[in-house]
This record gives structure tokens, C-alpha cells and sequence, in this order.
């Protein structure tokens, strides 16, 4: 049985890793059958998702935090796992025992069961047509991806222009810019050594060029360790991932940066705030202003 769990809040690394994970397992194999248990999650399964049968999985991909199972028909089977869904695996050599929370399960054509267990139902799981994906509902007023050759200095420049946000959930509007959550954003903007709280219109070319690189160095640096393993988050072949191993601030609060050369009793270490609803953590040495 291979197991691939969202973290709480899966970020673009999980789903990226969990997204090749699937691929090693999937891609090539024909679905036999689907058996879904409910009548929907977030949204109603679409009725020809029940009809799914005799396709085979032609390639697995990732748009922003969605996993998409690109068929050979010409459809894409789209799924997001909410805060807590998961995708489980189970070999043919393995027992599938259904388990309370299994709402979708896939059947391949080498004996193998794909289910996708949701305790929170916040996931998600439709069909499109794989050449309107970029006009579907769910896709068309994303920003670009933050690895892709359209996100540029540039073009980050123009979207945070005059912005009064504060630059960390500027980062994180995926209107803007897609995949980079809570935690890649506060690393980022360490390594940057940008304030959180810097208006996002603020920021001079020189921090954006820094900070855009340091997106893609962080978000790079993740996917190669398999993500962050925060509560039950974990690999396809059920290894932890290992990024949280190199957080330099996040979830530090009161302790040493990666870096630090101070005196914590009078700087208090790492803090923490709230912006959004969110947990950032910065410090306030290195980030005291636009860097």
C-alpha cells in the first residue's frame, strides 16, 4: 500500500511530490472501474465520473495545488485534497479494505485501487476537457505558476504596483501568483530579507529580484525533500517529506534564525504574528525593513 497524505494546508511542494509520486504508479494504466461512495465533496461529482471506465491515464500533472489526471480521451480528472484528504494506493498484491472516509475509488487495470479518503470533505474531484483547462472555473483566474517562465520580475513589479497589502499575503494570492502558501512565503521572505509587513507596493526592484528568487529557490529546495511533513502530510511510498528539517523561521517562534548571530535574550528570536488568519514568523533583525 503506498500512501500519499495532504499536509494541513497542502503548499505547492506536497502536491508537486505527491503529483510525481502518483505518475511512477499510474501513468500508462488503464481505469477498469469507479466507485464512488457519496455524491460529491466540495462540489457533486459529475455523473460521467461514475461512467469512467476503459481509459487509460495518459500523464499526471499539477496546476497550482491540483492534481490532474490527464486521460487518454481527452479529459482531465481534477483533484484538490482540501485540509485533509489524502490519496491512497494499494498494490495488487495488497488488501483493500474500504475505510470510512474512502468517497472515490479508482480500479486499474492491473488490479490496483486508488482511493481517495477525505475525513473534512473539502476536497475535490470533477472532469473537464483537458484542451479548456486553462478556461475552466477552477484554473482561468490564476496567476502563473511560481517555477514557470512567466513569473518574472517584471511581471511581479506590475501585480504588486501601489498594492497597500502587506507583501506576505500579497505572495500568497493566488491570483497572483499560484502554490506559494504560508510556509514558503515566510521562508521567502527571510531569505530575502524582506519585512512581512512591508506594503507590497513598497518593495523596490532590487528586494522583488531577491524575493522572486527566493521563491524559486525555496519552493525547489522543498520539492527535492519531498515537501514538509506537518501532521500527517507524507510521500507516495509513505516516506516522510523533509523540508521541515530546514526551516530557517517557520514555526521557530522564540528561537534562533538559520544564521543568527545574536543575542536571543534581548532580540526574543524568531517572532511570530498573524496576518490573514495565518501564522507568519520573521526575524526581526534580518527583516527589519525591505532588506
Amino acid at each position: 500500500m503506498i500512501e500519499t497524505k495532504g499536509a494541513f494546508m497542502p503548499e505547492l511542494p506536497e502536491v508537486e511530490t505527491v503529483c510525481r509520486g502518483l505518475a511512477k504508479k499510474l501513468a500508462g494504466r488503464k481505469i477498469k472501474s469507479v466507485t464512488l461512495n457519496r455524491s460529491g465533496l466540495r462540489v457533486p461529482f459529475p455523473p460521467a465520473l461514475r461512467k469512467l471506465a476503459d481509459v487509460k491515464v495518459a500523464s499526471i500533472s499539477r496546476r497550482a495545488k491540483y492534481v490532474l489526471m490527464n486521460l487518454s480521451d481527452g479529459r482531465t480528472l481534477i483533484l484538490h485534497l482540501g485540509m485533509s484528504g489524502r490519496l491512497v494506493i494499494f498494490g495488487k498484491e495488497d488488501v483493500y479494505k474500504p475505510a470510512t472516509h474512502d468517497h472515490l475509488v479508482l480500479t486499474m487495470d492491473d488490479g490496483a485501487r486508488v482511493a481517495m479518503n477525505d475525513p473534512r470533505r473539502f476536497g475535490l474531484a470533477t472532469l473537464a476537457q483537458t484542451d479548456a483547462l486553462e478556461n475552466h472555473k477552477l484554473f482561468r483566474a490564476l496567476g502563473p505558476e511560481p517555477l514557470g517562465k512567466d513569473f518574472t520580475v517584471k511581471y511581479l513589479a506590475e501585480k504588486l504596483k501601489g498594492k497597500k497589502v502587506a507583501v506576505k499575503p500579497a505572495i500568497m494570492d493566488q491570483r497572483i501568483v499560484v502554490g506559494v502558501g504560508n510556509i514558503y512565503a515566510s521562508e521567502a521572505l527571510f531569505a530575502a530579507g524582506i519585512d512581512p509587513e512591508a506594503r507590497a507596493g513598497d518593495v523596490g526592484p532590487a528586494a522583488l529580484k531577491r524575493l522572486l528568487t527566493e521563491i524559486k529557490r525555496v519552493l525547489k529546495r522543498a520539492i527535492k525533500a519531498g515537501g514538509s511533513s506537518l501532521r500527517d502530510y507524507v510521500q507516495t511510498d509513505g516516506e516522510l517529506g523533509y523540508f521541515q528539517h530546514q526551516f530557517a523561521v517557520y514555526d521557530r517562534e522564540g528561537q534562533k534564525c538559520k544564521g543568527c548571530v545574536c543575542d536571543i535574550r534581548k532580540t526574543g528570536g524568531v517572532r511570530r504574528i498573524a496576518q490573514g488568519g495565518r501564522s507568519t514568523f520573521y526575524c526581526p533583525v534580518k527583516q527589519a525593513g525591505l532588506g
